[in-house]
């Protein structure tokens, strides 16, 4: 008579460390929430009850007098509607192009065969150690000699690029980093799709633009969002290229609304309606971008 010896396999630690893990998990995502709470709570009180909230929980919490008023305010006194214009013109629009030009690139470098590509590639390479921030003043030099076809009752050749909008879009849409992106990500897609494609008489740019781009979804989601928060949140550039209201992006709106009114629920109102549009840019891509960070569109 035979008998089987049955082994507890069970971890007695394992609930423990389930629970340590999720209070750990529950502490940081508090942690980095908090300010957006309180951000969009105190956007909807008045002055004297954000301060009578402020040291405890209410703080985060809609509580009290909660009315619309602050956003009423922000739109009554200010032009965020031509600030917010203006940053979805030019954030859109540099991400579509930042698409096409870095992808197309990445594509080049790593499906077709010409000479010298390699040393393109590292130099592509070598180029991500250098900040954009580092090149803005030898860039303001250039742009401020660079001739456009504008419009002024008729087409005349304006000898700026300073307060228009394509100086805040062409100096960003080329990006090493997202040409890596690209790059790794490509790599990783069977070059016998490639060649089935020319056997059927497709050209290079049908296989880029029919095979290879509906199979790189999650590093385009990742690139979008990463291309949209710079575009959206860039400061730097708007400030040194532009002086007119008319072009400027929200981020400076902001800056001159903080600096004319002394409200806190309505500069919350301000920065909550400013804050929106990332939120929701993430959350429509939220899952290919962690598909993307977690496969191979970071791989070195």
């Amino acid at each position: 008579m035979s008998s089987a010896i049955v082994l507890n396999t069970v971890d007695p630690y394992a609930t423990p460390k389930k629970v340590l893990t999720y209070a750990v998990m529950l502490i940081l995502a508090y942690i980095f929430i908090f300010p957006l709470l309180f951000m969009f709570s105190s956007a909807l009180k008045p002055q004297a009850q954000i301060f009578e909230d402020l040291y405890s929980i209410a703080a985060v919490l809609p509580t009290g007098d909660i009315s619309l008023d602050n956003y009423v305010s922000v739109f009554e006194s200010s032009r965020i509607g031509l600030y917010f214009f203006n940053s979805f013109f030019i954030t859109t629009t540099t991400v579509v192009l930042s698409l096409l030009v870095n992808s197309m690139l990445a594509y080049s470098l790593v499906r077709l065969e010409w000479k010298g590509r390699g040393f393109i590639l590292t130099f592509i390479i070598a180029l991500m150690i250098i900040p954009l921030d580092g090149i803005a003043i030898p860039l303001l030099m250039l742009v401020s000699h660079l001739p456009w076809i504008g419009w002024d009752s008729g087409l005349v050749l304006e000898t700026t690029w300073l307060n228009t909008y394509h100086v805040q879009i062409l100096p960003l849409i080329a990006n090493p980093f997202f040409i890596f992106l690209f790059v790794s990500f490509f790599k990783d897609i069977p070059k016998e799709f490639d060649e089935a494609a020319a056997i059927d008489g497709a050209t290079p740019f049908q296989i880029y633009w029919r095979i290879i781009l509906p199979m790189s979804k999650p590093v385009i989601a990742t690139v979008a969002i990463l291309q949209f928060l710079g575009g959206w949140n860039q400061y730097l550039f708007p400030v040194l290229f532009t002086q007119s209201e008319g072009v400027r992006p929200v981020m400076l709106g902001i800056q001159q609304f903080f600096g004319n009114n002394t409200e806190w629920g309505e500069v919350m109102a301000y920065a909550s309606l400013i804050t929106l549009p990332v939120l929701l840019v993430f959350l429509i891509f939220q899952r290919q971008f962690v598909q993307s960070m977690a496969g191979a569109g970071i791989k070195g």
